[in-house]
């Protein structure tokens, strides 16, 4: 099966390009590399065997992507693709918009016109928006209480592929919402390096523990959780590549959608604590007030993926750090 992945250089991408590379499918890579880097591409040769294919190519761009679809033959998209930035999305909505649910319009305009019919869709825990519980379930509304553009163009994409499945009986699209990805492949050669400012708990770590962030903020210690931090369901990347391999090997017609977390959640101090363990360092942080928009606690209930696609969560918290640790070491030898 050839499998064209969108974003394919970024953090959950390449895992999965590992991933699929590992099991004999034949990958390659689109992205226009504005949040990530070109060498990734040998990282991935380096740890999987094979250099995938790759196309400098953005999701606005209809003519590279149409050349890129006339010369691929792919099977199947996995759609990473997107500006990802949740502040940025509340400065800039239209960018977010046009780039995310524009984008994806060109896509699926592309994949129709090249009879490309199977689609696994990388959205978020963001379209649950504020459920007023904290364990979330796929059967849940999605697209009310949700804060930001960021969360609502995932939505939107989300309700455009059911339009597009009610549509076209021949469409297969799965929908993965993702809960929050967290460590590095256990070589040390990949991980989480964006080029923009990190806006997600681990990244920031990782840059107060390498001095270049002096300490973490941590907003709020008043909410009723464990010890007064926010609490949420961290998944280690490599756990989350093999979803997206479960999910390609479970597509059916339709629209099928899955919870890909660990079904517990973790508070940020005791991600400070559990850093501080792996790494032997202690990590300078400050409590500072609430950020607007935030929950107090939120997991996913993933026993729907546990079922349908035979998939669980296998590495822990522990692996994650200690794989970031590591990823760290080599980042500096580099």
């Amino acid at each position: 099966m050839k499998v064209l992945l969108t974003g394919g250089t970024g953090y959950i991408g390449s895992h999965t390009a590992i991933e699929l590379l590992k099991l004999g499918y034949e990958v390659e890579i689109m992205d226009n590399l504005f949040n990530s880097k070109i060498t990734v591409l040998d990282r991935i040769e380096e740890i999987a065997g094979v250099k995938p294919k790759f196309y400098k190519v953005d999701l606005l761009d209809k003519e590279g992507m149409d050349k890129m679809f006339a010369e691929g033959g792919y099977d199947l998209v996995i759609h990473f693709a997107g500006l990802k930035a949740v502040g940025e999305s509340v400065e800039k909505p239209l960018k977010y918009y046009e780039n995310n649910v524009g984008g994806t319009i060109n896509l699926l305009e592309c994949m129709k016109k090249y009879g490309v019919n199977k689609i696994v869709f990388s959205s978020s825990a963001t379209v649950y928006g504020d459920q007023g519980v904290a364990e979330l379930t796929e059967e849940m509304q999605t697209g009310v209480g949700i804060t930001n553009p960021y969360g609502e163009t995932k939505h939107v994409i989300e309700e455009i592929l059911k339009d597009v499945a009610e549509a076209e009986p021949e469409f297969e699209a799965t929908i993965l919402r993702y809960f929050n990805p967290v460590g590095a492949h256990p070589s040390g050669l990949i991980g989480e390096d964006p080029n923009d400012i990190p806006n997600n708990l681990m990244p920031i770590i990782m840059k107060v523990s390498t001095g270049e962030i002096e300490k973490l903020k941590v907003y709020g210690n008043d909410y009723d959780t464990v010890d007064g931090t926010g609490v949420r369901d961290y998944i280690h990347v490599v756990d989350l590549a093999k979803g997206h391999v479960a999910a390609i090997e479970k597509m059916k017609p339709g629209i099928s959608i899955f919870n890909l977390g660990t079904g517990k959640g973790t508070s940020v101090l005791e991600m400070v604590a559990a850093f501080e363990k792996a790494s032997g360092e202690k990590l300078p942080y400050e409590i500072v007030g609430r950020r607007a928009g935030d929950l107090a606690e939120i997991y996913a209930n993933p026993g729907k993926a546990e079922k349908e696609l035979s998939w669980k969560t296998e590495l822990t918290i522990e692996d994650a750090m200690n794989d970031t640790i590591n990823y760290l070491k080599h980042l500096k030898e580099k």
